[in-house]
């Protein structure tokens, strides 16, 4: 036996809030009832209310609009991997060994990503791919526009595949690293090798060949997390 913790009201109404939400088959774009309906059917203050309609929101269940009736949201990964991010800044800046598995993690999964897109790409994922690559080619006197560019390129090759989760994983691992620190994703002077090696995934690419693709990312991203390191003290 444990003794029982007590809750916040807030805490109550949100689950409440679910409880109404999935015992009423509520769908995107559906109306929840008013504050003052819910304050007056759950016998509770407007500040218990707004403190459970925001906790939602911000999970991405809800969409808030001001002089609007709160709805239900579309689902979206997006939404619910980006209340993780402030957490995850908090690890990279306090936790340096969750660095180096983001690190880790991210070449893993982008090989993989490559490998896919190598086997099921179209010509029109190739010219997509292409324009990228171009416009990163005249960015390299341009900081910040060459990272933007860079972070396209892995995003378009992570959306070959057609799942919209492996999309949303490759953009947010991309801004953690690049919000963290610039380094993580450009290194000055290096932006010509930077494209060579996007130059050699896309051609793995173009070739249809998955091994030579994720062997390239892995070459492309094991080399920045090495120069990394090296820029660091640490090898």
């Amino acid at each position: 036996m444990e003794p029982i913790k007590p809750r916040k009201l807030a805490d109550e109404v949100q689950n409440q809030l679910l409880r109404l939400i999935r015992e009423n088959g509520l769908k995107p774009g559906d109306t929840l009832p008013s504050e003052r309906s819910l304050m007056q059917s759950l016998n509770v203050g407007r500040p218990s209310v707004r403190e459970a309609l925001q906790n939602l929101h911000r999970i991405g269940l809800l969409d808030i609009r001001h002089g609007e009736r709160t709805r239900v949201s579309e689902p979206s990964i997006g939404r619910i991997i980006e209340p993780l991010s402030e957490t995850v800044r908090h690890m990279l800046s306090n936790a340096p060994a969750t660095l180096e598995h983001l690190k880790e993690a991210r070449a893993v999964f982008e090989m993989e990503m490559a490998r896919i897109a190598a086997s099921v790409r179209t010509q029109a994922d190739i010219d997509r791919l292409s324009r990228l690559l171009e416009k990163q080619e005249k960015a390299r006197r341009d900081p910040p526009l060459f990272v933007e560019m860079d972070g396209a390129f892995h995003r378009e090759i992570s959306a070959i595949g057609g799942n919209p989760i492996f999309v949303a994983i490759s953009e947010s691992v991309f801004r953690w690293l690049s919000e963290f620190h610039v380094d993580l994703v450009r290194f000055p002077g290096l932006e010509e090798l930077t494209i060579k090696e996007h130059t050699a995934i896309l051609n793995a690419i173009i070739e249809k060949n998955p091994d030579n693709a994720a062997k390239a990312m892995g070459d492309h991203l094991f080399r920045a997390n090495k120069l990394y390191r090296q820029q660091e003290g640490v090898a």
